[in-house]
């Protein structure tokens, strides 16, 4: 017989999850993202339309994105170990955009990165936001899903090397975070399609 009464570990311990609320968030919220994690979105790249990635820390993605010939723009809060315009992208002016964005914006602010990204672009270009699963729950973001709905989400069916805590890889970081791309289209309306990779 199972016990079904189940044992005092949290439910996140049981997921896997052992860091999740026993460490401070980074400052600036800086958790490097894998470069492996841009494979499934490179069908959705054009080499002749310009990527903006807002949030290029250490360059991990922007990085890979150059070495396979993408023009980037490529600013971020603070400069880290990696040339960069520092600037504040939630203050940047508002001039379109006529390029893509892709980034994995900082958790805390993600809804914010994504209404000034959709204001920024201009008609049919994209925006690709690596964020958690999660990001889908909350009320505060559900006017942005409502007027703007990403037109697809890229869920992985299995786990993704997890973000690197303070842009160090070396460090393991096991933790039941699920991530996924949403990606939004400039002036799309309609139902988004869920796609598993």
């Amino acid at each position: 017989m199972k016990n079904w009464t189940g044992n005092k570990t949290s439910v996140s311990s049981t997921l896997g999850a052992s860091n999740l609320s026993k460490k401070d968030r980074v400052e600036n919220d800086y958790y490097a993202t894998p470069p492996k994690a841009l494979d499934p979105v490179y069908e959705y790249l054009n080499y002749d339309i310009p990527i903006w990635e807002c949030c290029c820390g250490e360059g991990s993605l922007s990085k890979r994105l150059k070495e396979l010939g993408y023009e980037l723009r490529e600013p971020d809060i603070v400069k880290r170990d990696y040339h960069c315009e520092v600037k504040d992208f939630l203050f940047f002016n508002d001039e379109p955009w006529r390029g893509d964005i892709l980034t994995n914006p900082p958790y805390r602010y993600a809804k914010e990165f994504a209404e000034k990204s959709l204001s920024l672009l201009t008609e049919g270009r994209l925006l690709l936001l690596y964020l958690r699963v999660q990001f889908l729950e909350s009320q505060k973001r559900r006017p942005l899903f409502d007027s703007q709905p990403p037109r697809e989400m890229l869920v992985y069916s299995k786990r993704t090397p997890q973000c690197a805590r303070g842009g160090d890889f070396s460090q393991p970081t096991g933790n039941a975070t699920m991530y996924c791309w949403f990606i939004w289209e400039k002036g799309f309306k309609g139902d988004t399609v869920i796609k598993w990779i």
